[in-house]
């Protein structure tokens, strides 16, 4: 274990820590020794993940456990594949591949690592499916006393639960059981579309296609529509011609985002109207690929983030709060807002338990002001009972959590006897699950 200070930074640059030590193991017997190394110290500890979240979530200040030499797929049965914890989704995604296999659902960045993007209930979009903590069939985890557990529907279910959208509170995963999908083709179709017309046909687009969503810019009236549904398995894909992609997604969605976003930051005046021109930059594109092709997009462009899962009947009138509230923000908005949709689930602290849920992210550029436009979309989706994503920017505390959460109750009593001495706690943790048997 090493006990060199290093400064640790998350990739928007919201979070920065300095933890008092790192271990860095490559297998299991290393996270084991590392967990039991701190018990005798009385040291916490927490995975690093790879630093996607723009919460705190990943802070650690006592051992921080690096586990990107722990990666790889342990085994495959099937359409049943076990994962090592630090493999980040992008390498997950082209095993799959090779294995003839992918996750029936995705989000739309590749750089987290399989255990921080369930812990946090990372995403995609598609009604009739649940995040990526849906598809996890088995953990296994080392607990605070460094036992190892397996859990799974057969076995202690609860637990599975529980530690698949768990916050790293309850313990460090070290395998992850996903269930998958033969791999498939996806028919993308990106066009944009008058702002009303997309709300009024909401439930139109999300209920007719496997995965829907949109963005649109605060500022502008016009918005992406995005469908992407499944192919017969014998169609052969049709992808973007390497010279169109290079200039709807590098060029366009990254080189000429990312100028405006500076010149937006350097004279606020001129944020209206570039909302307003890249609005009329949205272009249609009809293509199809490998799923993972067609779901990861690149986001180099760097911004800070809050998002919010509310009731998917609620959507149509927190659109309309918003975009109400837009024009009375102190700070124009240059980044645009996403809205996705999921399946309820039954997962403990998932943000979309017990309900069918659409999510509203968004965003504004790094180091221009967001503190009234993120309060502002607290007050209206928190209004209406929203839970915020668990890896996004949010202040609610463990009171205001547990009124939201029908099993918050139970997650803490399940982590106050698998953990009494609170190794895997965190500041984030105390935040939002509280110390001890306190939940304030």
């Amino acid at each position: 274990m090493s006990q060199l200070v290093t400064t640790w930074r998350n990739w928007a640059g919201t979070v920065t820590a300095t933890p008092a030590g790192f271990a860095r193991p490559r297998d299991l017997e290393g996270i084991v020794d590392a967990v039991r190394a701190a018990g005798r110290t009385g040291a916490t500890v927490r995975p690093l993940g790879s630093g996607h979240s723009f919460s705190p979530a990943a802070v650690a200040d006592g051992i921080a456990l690096d586990l990107r030499s722990y990666t790889g797929v342990v085994h495959a049965t099937g359409e049943e594949v076990t994962v090592r914890a630090g493999t980040r989704l992008r390498e997950l995604n082209a095993e799959l591949d090779r294995l003839g296999l992918a996750m029936p659902n995705l989000g739309d960045i590749d750089a987290q690592t399989v255990a921080g993007a369930i812990s946090t209930g990372t995403h995609g979009t598609g009604a009739r499916l649940g995040g990526l903590a849906t598809q996890v069939t088995a953990l296994e985890l080392v607990l605070a006393d460094g036992s190892v557990v397996r859990c799974s529907a057969d076995e202690l279910p609860d637990l599975l639960r529980a530690a698949s959208v768990g916050l790293g509170a309850l313990g460090v995963i070290s395998t992850v059981t996903l269930r998958c999908v033969p791999a498939f083709t996806l028919q993308a179709d990106e066009h944009p579309m008058p702002f009303a017309e997309v709300v009024d046909r909401l439930d139109e687009f999300a209920d007719d296609n496997d995965h829907f969503e949109f963005y649109f810019f605060p500022h502008a009236d016009t918005t992406l529509v995005k469908r992407n549904n499944r192919l017969p398995a014998t169609e052969a894909t049709q992808p973007l011609h390497p010279v169109r992609r290079f200039v709807e997604y590098q060029l366009v969605e990254n080189t000429v985002l990312g100028l405006m976003c500076r010149l937006g930051r350097a004279v606020p005046g001129l944020v209206k109207p570039l909302n307003r021109v890249a609005g009329g930059m949205l272009s249609t594109r009809r293509y199809s690929d490998r799923s993972h092709q067609v779901f990861v997009s690149s986001r180099q462009v760097r911004f800070v983030e809050t998002e919010w899962a509310v009731p998917r009947e609620a959507i149509r009138d927190v659109l309309t709060e918003l975009r109400a509230a837009v024009p009375h923000l102190e700070h124009p908005v240059i980044f645009p807002v996403e809205v996705r949709f999921s399946a309820g689930d039954d997962l403990w602290l998932s943000p979309a338990h017990g309900r069918d849920t659409a999510y509203v992210a968004v965003h504004q550029y790094v180091g221009m002001p967001y503190r009234h436009w993120f309060d502002t979309v607290r007050r209206i989706c928190g209004g209406i009972g929203g839970r915020p994503h668990w890896g996004k920017m949010h202040d609610l505390g463990a009171n205001e959590l547990r009124e939201r959460y029908p099993r918050f109750e139970d997650f803490v009593s399940l982590r106050e006897k698998l953990d009494p001495e609170e190794r895997f706690r965190s500041p984030y943790t105390d935040q939002v699950l509280g110390t001890g048997t306190s939940t304030d």
